[in-house]
């Protein structure tokens, strides 16, 4: 794997923020840098002192925090890392990025963003299917952010349907495969004249 890869991960508040924690094993395992902003709805399902501990970085959480927004953060953490993963990718944070709203450090990172942004959406099945979010996913994917998912199946509000967050395995290749084609470089040596 790529050693010099750097990924920034958003974890907006759904139950799915579990995953999120998987998410960051197997990056770290693949020996990959991954910083993570957790958002206020994030930090209701898992603590900065889990996702700091697994990501061996610090977390960022404020956008009005005084020792990070002195350096810029929200333009730093948008700039040295390679993309930009949203797990869970809630309703909410998906609104506010198709509006173009940054309103937190995440949404402002989004919108300050000039690399790759993959969504893994979750949500209840109605949710998923509410025609402002349908049109909301038109529009990110219209600004080329890509998604992974979401799953159909057993919801955490006992519901069945679209909705689940992608397992974490699935998320990591879906990213390495796609990361990959956008990084080939070709050289082409082109001649002119007569060939013998």
């Amino acid at each position: 794997m790529n050693k010099n890869l750097k990924i920034l991960l958003i974890i907006s508040g759904g139950i799915a923020a579990y995953k999120s924690l998987e998410l960051i094993r197997i990056i770290k395992k693949n020996n990959i840098k991954v910083q993570v902003i957790l958002t206020k709805g994030g930090e209701k399902f898992v603590t900065a002192l889990s996702v700091a501990s697994l990501s061996e970085e610090k977390v960022y959480q404020d956008l009005f925090s005084l020792n990070d927004e002195s350096e810029m953060g929200h333009i730093r953490l948008s700039r040295e890392n390679d993309l930009i993963l949203v797990a869970p990718a809630s309703a909410n944070i998906m609104a506010h990025a198709a509006a173009g709203i940054a309103h937190d450090l995440a949404t402002t990172v989004l919108l300050a963003s000039n690399k790759p942004i993959y969504f893994a959406p979750s949500m209840n099945v109605e949710m998923w299917n509410n025609p402002i979010t349908q049109k909301n996913l038109q529009t990110l994917k219209e600004n080329n952010y890509n998604f992974i998912g979401p799953e159909s199946g057993n919801l955490a509000c006992g519901e069945h349907g679209n909705g689940r967050m992608s397992e974490p395995e699935k998320i990591f290749k879906y990213i390495m495969e796609t990361n990959k084609k956008k990084n080939i470089k070709l050289n082409v040596l082109v001649t002119a004249g007569p060939t013998f």
